[in-house]
C-alpha cells in the first residue's frame, strides 16, 4: 500500500528521533545503530522481517512441563489474526483491558489492540473487585482480555449493567459451552487467520496514529486514587529508539520477565525493547520459580526492583557464611578486582557457582522503580554482573535516565538520553532541588484531568516529577527521596527519610525500615521514628539461638546509636519501633506511606 500523509509524516518523525541519537556525540551514547519505527505495529512488522525465525517468546504451556519457544513470525501471525476477529467484532476504537499473570497471551493482547484496534488499558491483578470495576467504568473499556483467574469477577461486573464492559476474551476458555459475552483467546486467532485466508486485511491495512492516546496506564501511586497516564505510540516508540543507545541489546540477548507487565517498566523495557531489537523474553512462573526458571531459561538480562536485587544478594552471602566460605569470596572478590584493572575480568571462572544461580548467561541487571543502596549493585558488579540503576515514570513512559555501561555509578540513577533533559528547580541550600524531565517520551497528560496535568507539565514542556535530587558536573542525576516525604524539622532543615532507610538498610539484620516524623511527639526537636523489622534467621545467627524482643531491640539500639553518631543531630533517629508484621506496600513492591498500618507499633 502506498503511504498515506499522516504515514509519512509519521515516518519523517521516527527519522528524526534517529538523527538526535546519530548526532549525540556524548560517549555514554555508543550503541546508534537503532531503526527508526513509527508505531507499534511498524515496530512488529519489521521485527518480524528482520527476525522472523528467532525465539521471541518462552513460556511454559504446561506448568508442569518445559520452556516451549514462539518466534517472531509466530507472534505476528498470531496478532494479526486475534486482531482480525476483534475487528468483526466490531471492538476497533474501542477500549480494551489486559490483566493476567506475564504470558505469550498477555503479550499478544497488547500488541495487538495497539497494533490496530484502540486503546490498551492494562490492569493491576492485584486490585480488588471494586478496584477494577471503577478502572474499568473510568476507563469505558468494552472488552477484557484475561484468564480465568479474573472471568468471574469480570463476568459480575458485566451482570451489574453499568459499565461499557460487554466482552470477555478469556485464555483458559474453549468454548464448549456457550456464552454471548465469553471468548476463547486461542479460537478468536484460529478464525481471525482464516478471515485472513479468505482475504480480510481489515485488520492488517488499519493504520495507528502514533499521536492519539494509545495506552492508559493507572498509577499504583502510595497514595491517593489513581492517575489515568495516557501515552501514545510516539512516546513509546521513542523509547524504543533512544533506550538501547547506553546499554547493549541484540538478538543474542534473553529477557527475564519478573514484574508485573502491566507497569510500564516492564512494559517498555522487559517486553518492547527486546522485541525492537530482536531478542527474547522468557516468562517467569511467579515468585517461588525466579531462580529455578532462570536455570531453565538462562537469560541475559534481568530488570527488577531493588527488593529483589536485596534478597538474591543477601541469600549469596547467608549461604557463604553457612558454608564457612565468606573468607575465601571475599579474597576472589580482590582479586578480580586487582585483574580487572589490567583489563583481565575473571569473574566467570571465580564466580561460576554464583553465576549458575541466575543461569550462566546473565550480563545486565538494570534496578528500577525506587532508591537502592549502592552498595548490593556494587557487590553484583564484584561479582561480575553489570549492575546498574535507571530512573523512569509512568508519566515518562518510562525511561528518564539510565547508567551507561561505558561508565556507570551505582549511587547515581544515570544520564538522559538523547533527546531528553533532566535539570533540576526550586534547588535548596544543599543544591537539591525537584527533578524535571522533558522529550519525546512526555505522556499526553492525566486522563480527563486537565487541572492535574497543568500542575506537572509545565509551559515549557518540563514535566515535575516530584522526586528530589541534583545532577553533578557530568549529567549524572542523583535522587535524594519524594518531595511528600520530606521531613521538614522545627529548625528548618530537610530530613530524606529515604536516605535514613538507606543507612539502616545497610544493617545486615534488618530486613526493612521506614522513616517517618512523630508529630504528636511533645518536645521543641522534631522527633524522628525508624519502625524496623528484622531478620529473624540472622538476628538468630547473631544472637546464637533463642532470643527475646528485648534482646533486638538491644541489636537496634547499637546500630542506631552508630548512624546516628555518624549523623548530623537534626537527621537523627529519635525513637525505634520493632515490626513483627511486613510492612505494607503496593504491586510496584513500594512502602505505602500513607498507610496507618505502616506507621502502627505491632
Amino acid at each position: 500500500m502506498e503511504e498515506t500523509m499522516k504515514q509519512r509524516h509519521a515516518r519523517k518523525w521516527a527519522e528524526s528521533i534517529i538523527e538526535i541519537v546519530k548526532n549525540d556525540k556524548r560517549p555514554v551514547v555508543r550503541f546508534k545503530d537503532n531503526r527508526p519505527v513509527t508505531d507499534l505495529k511498524d515496530m512488529l512488522n519489521s521485527s518480524a522481517a528482520l527476525y522472523g525465525d528467532n525465539i521471541a517468546f518462552l513460556q511454559k504451556w504446561d506448568p508442569q512441563g518445559t520452556y516451549e519457544s514462539v518466534t517472531y513470525k509466530e507472534v505476528l501471525s498470531d496478532v494479526n489474526g486475534f486482531g482480525t476477529e476483534m475487528m468483526a467484532m466490531g471492538l476497533k476504537d474501542k477500549r480494551v483491558s489486559v490483566i493476567g499473570q506475564n504470558c505469550y497471551q498477555w503479550a499478544t493482547a497488547y500488541l495487538t489492540v495497539t497494533g490496530g484496534i484502540g486503546c490498551i488499558v492494562p490492569l493491576d491483578r492485584e486490585l480488588s473487585r471494586d478496584e477494577l470495576k471503577s478502572q474499568v467504568a473510568r476507563a469505558e473499556v468494552t472488552a477484557v482480555v484475561c484468564g480465568s483467574k479474573h472471568r468471574e469477577i469480570f463476568e459480575s461486573i458485566i451482570a451489574d449493567g453499568d459499565t461499557a464492559l460487554k466482552y470477555i476474551i478469556d485464555w483458559d476458555f474453549d468454548e464448549s459451552e456457550p456464552s454471548d459475552h465469553v471468548f476463547s483467546w486461542e479460537k478468536m486467532i484460529a478464525r481471525g487467520k482464516k478471515l485472513i485466508d479468505e482475504g480480510d486485511r481489515s485488520y492488517i491495512d488499519a493504520e495507528v496514529d502514533n499521536e492519539v492516546m494509545s495506552i492508559l496506564l493507572f498509577t499504583s501511586g502510595t497514595t491517593g486514587v489513581p492517575k489515568g497516564v495516557m501515552i501514545s505510540q510516539k512516546n513509546l516508540c521513542s523509547q524504543l529508539m533512544i533506550g538501547p543507545t547506553v546499554y547493549h541489546v541484540d538478538p543474542e540477548d534473553r529477557f527475564f520477565s519478573f514484574l508485573p507487565m502491566h507497569h510500564t517498566y516492564e512494559a517498555t523495557c522487559g517486553f518492547l525493547v527486546p522485541l525492537y531489537k530482536g531478542a527474547s523474553i522468557a516468562f517467569c512462573q511467579g515468585m517461588k520459580y525466579v531462580t529455578k526458571n532462570m536455570v531453565e531459561t538462562s537469560p541475559t538480562n534481568l530488570m527488577a526492583v531493588p527488593a529483589l536485587y536485596e534478597k538474591m544478594y543477601a541469600t549469596i552471602w547467608r549461604q557463604v557464611r553457612k558454608k564457612g566460605l565468606e573468607k575465601k569470596l571475599l579474597t576472589a572478590i580482590k582479586f578480580n578486582r586487582a585483574s580487572k584493572k589490567v583489563g583481565v575480568d575473571m569473574s566467570g571462572k571465580l564466580f561460576a557457582d554464583i553465576h549458575a544461580i541466575f543461569g550462566g548467561k546473565m550480563k545486565t541487571m538494570i534496578c528500577g522503580g525506587a532508591k537502592i543502596d549502592p552498595a548490593i549493585l556494587d557487590g553484583l558488579k564484584d561479582f561480575g554482573f553489570n549492575a546498574i540503576q535507571g530512573y523512569g515514570l509512568t508519566e515518562a513512559a518510562p525511561l528518564a535516565a539510565m547508567n551507561p555501561e561505558i561508565k556507570s555509578y551505582s549511587d547515581s540513577v544515570g544520564v538522559p538520553f538523547p533527546g531528553q533533559e533532566i535539570k533540576t528547580v526550586d534547588a535548596d541550600s544543599e543544591g537539591i532541588g525537584e527533578l524535571c524531565i522533558k522529550g519525546p517520551n512526555i505522556m499526553l497528560g492525566y486522563f480527563n484531568d486537565p487541572e492535574e496535568t497543568a500542575k506537572v507539565i509545565d509551559e515549557d514542556g518540563f514535566f515535575h516529577t516530584g522526586d528530589l535530587g541534583y545532577i553533578d558536573k557530568n549529567g549524572y542525576a542523583y535522587i535524594t527521596g519524594r518531595a511528600k516525604n520530606v521531613i521538614i524539622t522545627k529548625n528548618g532543615k530537610n530530613v530524606y527519610p529515604e536516605v535514613i532507610e538507606q543507612y539502616l538498610g545497610q544493617v545486615d539484620f534488618i530486613e526493612e525500615s521506614f522513616v517517618f516524623e512523630d508529630k504528636n511527639a511533645a518536645g521543641s526537636d522534631t522527633c524522628i521514628v525508624a519502625s524496623i523489622k528484622v531478620d529473624d534467621e540472622i538476628v538468630k545467627e547473631k544472637l546464637k539461638g533463642d532470643y527475646t524482643d528485648d534482646d533486638v531491640k538491644e541489636l537496634i539500639k547499637t546500630e542506631v546509636a552508630r548512624i546516628n553518631s555518624e549523623a548530623p543531630s537534626y537527621r537523627r533517629i529519635a525513637r525505634v519501633i520493632l515490626r513483627k508484621a511486613d510492612f505494607v506496600h503496593n504491586t510496584s513492591s513500594k512502602l505505602i506511606r500513607s498507610s496507618d498500618e505502616n506507621r502502627a507499633e505491632n
